[in-house]
């Protein structure tokens, strides 16, 4: 005679209830960042998806949506206003970017190392031309940069230099729009870096002093390999904002804003997609405009992130 064992009560609620614990504990982070992604489909990839669409019509805002293929693509191509103003963004961005980082990133190895009074002060000045309107920014170094009445000019004065018009030549305007590029964000990038550098152990650049490393030695081999994830991200970041500016260049213009003055010596790929889409009412052909900025933007920081991975930490 053989006894079944039955087995006992509550062993299946008690594993149904692991498993209904464990299924939550695997579900539960992914609920919590399903709302970014939500919000990002709806007013992110929904917009940029239904850019690629538009980019294939003559499209009308008010009348016919008439489908043409790639020929906004194949017009785009051969105006050279496009090359003009792909030119104009990528000589901006370099001139405002690498001096931008460059600066904070030799500010940020100071601050980590200056016995200052008033440290904290000087931390948090550093973000007052990230927080000033980007227009009254632009509306005082528009003002510096005037020929007839600016400061700059008046101070070339005195070395002999004539006025110079900024705006009407290639060279100038990029670089006074760089310049304000680089005063609004440099404070920024610096205490990125600076509290990334906070991180490193102050035994490491003890160490290295009582080796004989100077400071530049130090700087190079503790403080730039130790901040190549933060510069990474402020190559990448940066390439994102500068290669989309638009204010900047809207702003200092008084006369033709969207072309950056008649001859377009500044006028960027995002100004020149308003005034194609905007000014002209010419959707299809603005948004293969914005199509070719995105994949400029991806290709650009794709390349950045490829060489600044580069940058290795010392090994001992």
């Amino acid at each position: 005679m053989t006894t079944t064992l039955s087995p006992s009560r509550g062993v299946m609620p008690e594993a149904e209830a692991r498993v209904r614990q464990s299924l939550a504990e695997r579900v539960a982070p992914y609920a919590y960042i399903a709302p970014f992604f939500l919000l990002f489909a709806v007013f992110g990839l929904v917009p940029l998806l239904f850019t690629f669409y538009v980019a294939l019509f003559d499209w009308n805002p008010i009348g016919e949506h008439v489908f043409v293929g790639f020929d906004n693509f194949t017009r785009l191509f051969g105006d050279a206003r496009f090359w003009d103003a792909a030119w104009n963004t990528i000589s901006i961005w370099l001139l405002s970017t690498v001096p931008q980082l460059l600066i904070a990133l030799v500010l940020a190895h100071l601050l980590n190392h200056a016995r200052l009074r008033l440290a904290v002060f000087f931390r948090m000045s550093m973000l007052v031309p990230y927080i000033t309107s980007v227009a009254a920014t632009t509306i005082v170094f528009a003002q510096m940069f005037d020929r007839d009445y600016g400061l700059l000019n008046w101070l070339l004065g005195f070395v002999g230099v004539g006025p110079i018009d900024f705006l009407q030549s290639v060279w100038g305007s990029h670089t006074m729009i760089a310049v304000m590029v680089t005063w609004r964000w440099f404070g920024y990038t610096t205490l990125l870096y600076l509290a990334s550098l906070q991180a490193v152990p102050r035994t490491i650049y003890e160490a290295a002093s009582v080796d004989g490393a100077g400071a530049w030695k130090q700087f190079r081999h503790i403080s730039v390999p130790s901040l190549r994830p933060v510069i990474v991200f402020t190559i990448v970041t940066s390439t994102i904002g500068g290669l989309q500016i638009f204010t900047e260049p809207l702003l200092v213009s008084n006369t033709s804003p969207l072309t950056c003055g008649p001859a377009r010596h500044c006028q960027t790929l995002t100004l020149f997609l308003y005034e194609q889409g905007f000014g002209q009412f010419q959707f299809g052909y603005g948004s293969a405009i914005g199509v070719a900025l995105f994949v400029l933007i991806i290709a650009v920081a794709t390349l950045n992130y490829v060489l600044s991975t580069r940058i290795r930490p010392e090994r001992g």
